[in-house]
């Protein structure tokens, strides 16, 4: 006998036979606990165990070093300490209530809690471990592999943000606010846009018509976000512009120079994230097939379209081509691609990659003028545009007459494409709730950190640096 729960995924696919699936991404788990449940492919349980892997690594040390390399001297350490202890923490909280929270049945906002502690996912006494739907029907995977996928995700999108406010927040700020915004953003966000009850649910008309009545809010208005474009990047870099405004700018901001001590540091961070991307959006297929190699593909070549788009406009614009914005131009790449990696075609990935590179230099320099906020290390302009700009394209490239896989209305059980405007549509408002949503719960979050611990260090802090006063260390020792 085989039971299921419905726990969610991250994408829709297209039918069954054709080699590229149309995705939202990394589907949660519909579980299955039964003596005749089918076996994971172990092909596949290797394969997303080395992505969730790579996803570690893009964050520990990779973001570290790429954020660490843009601040000063006397702040590296502190970025990488809020980097490396933010990521922990994020993890942990995961485990604990995170993934119960956004993965399992609830209502079409925020899940339940019947995996607290991740709890069911394996008994002792029989020897057995829950498993997990993929994009496949029947084919399924270990929840714990798809616990550890996912905590990877949380834990790095909540130190993302960390890069609006570096040098000079409180240590005991940061980490309070993480876990504020992660319980309160991360989690419904997640929740709406990826949980659905998996393809085994969707066995009937009637069954299919419930299952999607299940669904999170955002996967029921039908949009489209394979690996994390308004789960992760909308939704990080809305909270780190809210962040800037509140918690105010450096001392001495455009008035002293604050140049990276080191885009050695930042351009090994970039290669680092580029590297481990592909575990991001390549493993957000859950299965190492079609969709993964388009997933691929289409992660490396945008970003590097991103990178020759940032440069040239910059060489045109400045004069000389920099580091620090091919590195730049990478991570927006590597954003913008991120909702449409097995979404799109080729051509797509081609127009996003060149495009993106344009519209976010012009977001960390026009843009960010009109602001006029302290956006230190420009979350906003690569993180919130990046993701807008790519959840945008994605609506128009899923297109089949654009070369775009198209996607699968569930419910039918056909695979579909509803037209350009109709599709555009729908990401634009997915994108306008995951913007109002994460705005409203980082101003809250701020403020009760502003009331409960403070929320940054004193001026003289500031002035000698995170390092020595939030940590008596130093990162280099010269």
């Amino acid at each position: 006998m085989r039971t299921a729960s419905n726990n969610s995924y991250k994408f829709r696919q297209l039918a069954p036979g054709r080699w590229a699936l149309g995705a939202l991404a990394a589907l949660g788990p519909a579980l299955a606990w039964a003596a005749d449940a089918p076996v994971p492919n172990k092909g596949d349980t290797a394969w997303m165990m080395t992505s969730t892997a790579l996803v570690l690594l893009m964050a520990v040390p990779a973001l570290g070093l790429f954020y660490g390399g843009l601040v000063r001297t006397k702040n590296m350490l502190s970025v990488l300490m809020q980097v490396f202890v933010g990521f922990s923490l994020i993890t942990v909280l995961w485990c604990i209530y995170g993934y119960s929270l956004a993965f399992t049945p609830g209502n079409a906002i925020i899940g339940g809690f019947s995996r607290l502690f991740l709890a069911g996912t394996f008994d002792p006494k029989t020897q057995t471990f829950s498993l997990a739907g993929t994009f496949s029907k029947n084919t399924p995977m270990y929840e714990l592999v798809y616990v550890a996928f996912q905590a990877t995700f949380a834990a790095i999108t909540c130190c993302l943000i960390l890069g609006s406010i570096v040098e000079r927040i409180k240590f005991s700020g940061v980490l309070l606010f993480l876990v504020i915004w992660f319980t309160f953003s991360y989690l419904p966000v997640a929740h709406m846009v990826w949980f659905w009850a998996g393809p085994d649910a969707y066995s009937s008309p009637d069954k299919a018509e419930a299952a999607q009545a299940s669904a999170g809010l955002l996967w029921q208005w039908g949009a489209l976000d394979f690996a994390g474009g308004t789960v992760v990047h909308i939704n990080a870099g809305i909270a780190g512009l809210v962040g800037a405004i509140v918690v105010g700018k450096r001392v001495g901001f455009g008035k002293e120079p604050m140049p990276p001590h080191s885009l050695t540091m930042t351009m090994i961070g970039a290669s680092m994230l580029w590297f481990g991307w592909f575990g991001f959006n390549a493993g957000s297929a859950l299965e190492a097939n079609g969709s993964a190699a388009l997933a691929f593909i289409n992660t490396y070549l945008a970003t590097a379209c991103a990178v020759l788009s940032w440069m040239f406009c910059e060489w045109l614009i400045k004069g000389k081509p920099s580091m620090l914005g091919a590195a730049s131009g990478a991570v927006a790449g590597l954003v913008a691609i991120t909702p449409a990696a097995g979404n799109v075609g080729i051509p797509g990935a081609f127009v996003i990659g060149l495009a993106v590179g344009v519209v976010c230099l012009w977001g960390v320099t026009g843009l960010k003028k009109m602001i006029k906020c302290d956006d230190s290390l420009d979350v906003f302009g690569v993180h919130a545009l990046g993701g807008i700009f790519g959840a945008l394209m994605t609506g128009i490239f899923n297109a089949p007459y654009l070369g775009g896989p198209g996607s699968t209305d569930w419910v039918k059980g056909t695979t579909d494409y509803p037209g350009i405007w109709a599709q555009l549509k729908i990401q634009a408002m997915a994108v306008g709730v995951v913007v109002v949503w994460t705005a409203v719960v980082a101003f809250v979050g701020f403020y009760i950190v502003k009331l409960v611990v403070g929320i940054r260090v004193t001026e003289e802090e500031e002035r000698e640096g995170l390092d020595i006063t939030s940590h008596g260390e130093r990162a280099y020792d010269m």
